[in-house]
């Protein structure tokens, strides 16, 4: 009775040591997120990883941005230029310029509805945490007085005559360490209207024709939204 006893003991003992080697084995296989990677996306991965095919809203909570299921925007072009000078524009140049901006990368998306253009850039700055808070704070003190980025205008395409960057724009740091980033966004017409004043009485107060520019700048910060979190994926390896 009591070698029986031990027998089946000693046998649960195997199973439960096999079970935990299993466990230990399947978890060494388990990749674990760098997140000093951050510091390198812009220049290790692939232009069309940064800016993939199509982007929009997750499938669900923690669902993948690059789905085409779920996409919202489409790719017409990334730009082969990476110069701060070339990718930005105006106050927002400068305020690059004035913090050490290594690099700007830069594409651009048609929405689904083939009516809007968006051109996404990353801003690359030095790694210390407050040199991105400081590039989105210049972008909120110049809010709705002029555009962040150059419009990459894409022959043959809803882009093709998109030149004007008045109509929608966005800009906020991307969250986290090691990810010394800012995003920026600017929307437009694609049929080249540029945003003006109101008419009648809901231009009376719309002197700078912000009011018309509501639904193009909201479009531009979601986008912004879409890549701060599609960067997130990139740094941990999650991007598909």
């Amino acid at each position: 009775m009591i070698g029986s006893f031990l027998t089946v003991f000693g046998l649960l003992g195997l199973v439960g040591g096999g079970a935990l080697a299993a466990h230990i084995h399947s978890n060494s296989r388990q990749p674990i997120a760098n997140r000093e990677y951050g510091e390198v996306i812009w220049r290790d991965e692939p232009s069309d990883h940064v800016f993939p095919d199509t982007i929009g809203g997750r499938d669900g909570r923690m669902g993948v941005l690059t789905n085409p299921k779920y996409a919202s925007w489409r790719r017409l072009a990334i730009s082969p230029e990476t110069s701060c000078s070339k990718g930005l524009d105006g106050k927002i140049l400068k305020s690059a310029e004035r913090l050490g901006c290594k690099a700007v990368l830069r594409s651009t998306y048609v929405d689904l509805t083939g009516d809007m253009v968006a051109t996404v850039a990353l801003i690359v700055l030095p790694g210390e945490e407050l040199k991105k808070a400081e590039m989105a704070q210049d972008f909120e003190d110049l809010r709705g007085t002029q555009g962040a980025v150059v419009p990459l205008s894409v022959p043959g395409t809803p882009a093709a005559g998109w030149k004007d960057a008045r109509n929608g724009a966005a800009l906020a740091q991307t969250p986290g360490e090691h990810m010394p980033y800012a995003v920026a966004v600017t929307t437009g017409s694609a049929d080249g209207r540029i945003a003006g004043n109101l008419p009648g009485e809901w231009g009376e107060d719309d002197y700078d024709g912000r009011g018309d520019r509501t639904a193009a700048s909201a479009e531009a910060e979601a986008l912004v939204k879409m890549f701060q979190l599609h960067m997130d994926d990139l740094q941990l390896g999650g991007a598909k």
